[in-house]
């Protein structure tokens, strides 16, 4: 029996095994605080490798110091970073598995509460400063690491780039009128406030041509926020630039909490964006039970399965799915773990 959840993904260059993704999470486990792979993320995203999802999406990595969401996260803006991304990425190929990597600031959200930076100057809560709201020159200067970090990517062998535009990050911080209080060119109208990640997108397709995807926070959990019609219209640009995927998540934006979390809670408004732009879209959210993703991938509410809390419990996801789905032609990694599909 085929399930559409274990077919083939392809767009472009890109080819995935399966519809199985594991989303990006961050670990906090640099524990030197100097933002490089260690034997514990080899350990981490090679035993999902060879629990067979179609491709891991390394956590949120920052494209400068200041960009870190905490000192333990991961970096990619020097060499000797790259040289350990770039031994994680070999590694994971090896076992058939592609490879993405989010790369992130996150603005007034940082760790680093006396050197924060923001479109405008409005602290995210009564835990953090204000932060210093960039000017035109510094704009500048964050996209090129955004790019900077891409070429590192690249030269270490990555399959797919996510842009991380969503979750209160600096992206995010540009795209929100709840936190976007500017009055130049990168303030005010929808066009404006996408200007950023205009140029980051740019920026990143100038030096890359793998797949280029963008995560987006798609409700604000504010009446007053970006409504959905703008974020069909960012969706639509994003799509005339050569996005390929939109990764739909929601929140992060201001201090509050969603009201009400289910599974497949996010699946909706990413079925919408699919629908009206004819894009493709990957969706998150308490999506555990292997059922559900098989229905939500026969009903074309989404493309790709995207799974953060269920690979954190279980590597081996892939296995219990096909278990369940009784999915004749899924393929372990070798005789050993097969032996164990009866347990």
């Amino acid at each position: 029996m085929k399930n559409k959840l274990f077919s083939e993904f392809s767009i472009g260059d890109l080819k995935l095994k399966n519809r199985i993704v594991m989303a990006p999470m961050c670990t906090c486990e640099c524990k030197n605080k100097d933002g490089l792979i260690n034997d514990f993320h080899m350990v981490h995203y090679g035993s999902r490798a060879i629990g067979q999802v179609g491709m891991i999406n390394i956590e949120a990595t920052a494209i400068e110091e200041r960009g870190k969401i905490t000192e333990y996260d991961l970096a990619l803006f020097n060499d000797t970073q790259a040289n350990k991304l770039k031994n994680l990425v070999s590694m994971i190929h090896s076992f058939d598995c592609k490879v993405g990597i989010q790369l992130a600031h996150a603005g007034r959200k940082g760790y680093d509460n006396e050197n924060l930076i923001s479109s405008s100057e409005i602290a995210f809560s009564n835990e953090y400063e204000k932060p210093k709201v960039l000017s035109l020159n510094e704009i500048d200067k964050i996209i090129d690491k955004f790019v900077y970090s891409a070429t590192l990517a690249k030269n270490s062998g990555v399959d797919m780039i996510e842009i991380h535009a969503a979750h209160g990050y600096l992206i995010n911080q540009f795209i929100s009128k709840l936190v976007n209080t500017r009055t130049d060119e990168y303030g005010g109208n929808l066009e404006n406030r996408f200007r950023f990640l205009k140029r980051i997108i740019l920026g990143i397709k100038s030096v890359f041509n793998g797949s280029l995807w963008v995560r987006i926070s798609v409700d604000e959990y504010d009446d007053n926020g970006t409504s959905m019609e703008e974020f069909l219209k960012m969706c639509q640009w994003m799509k005339e630039l050569g996005v390929d995927v939109i990764d739909v998540s929601s929140g992060g934006v201001i201090d509050v909490k969603p009201k009400d979390i289910y599974a497949g809670y996010q699946v909706k408004k990413a079925s919408i964006i699919k629908e009206k732009v004819g894009i493709n879209v990957a969706v998150v959210g308490f999506l555990d039970d292997e059922k559900l993703c098989e229905y939500l991938l026969k009903n074309d509410n989404t493309d790709l399965i995207c799974l953060g809390r269920p690979l954190l419990f279980n590597p081996h996801w892939a296995y219990k799915a096909a278990k369940n789905l009784r999915e004749d032609e899924f393929s372990y990694y070798n005789n050993a773990y097969e032996r164990g599909k009866n347990i």
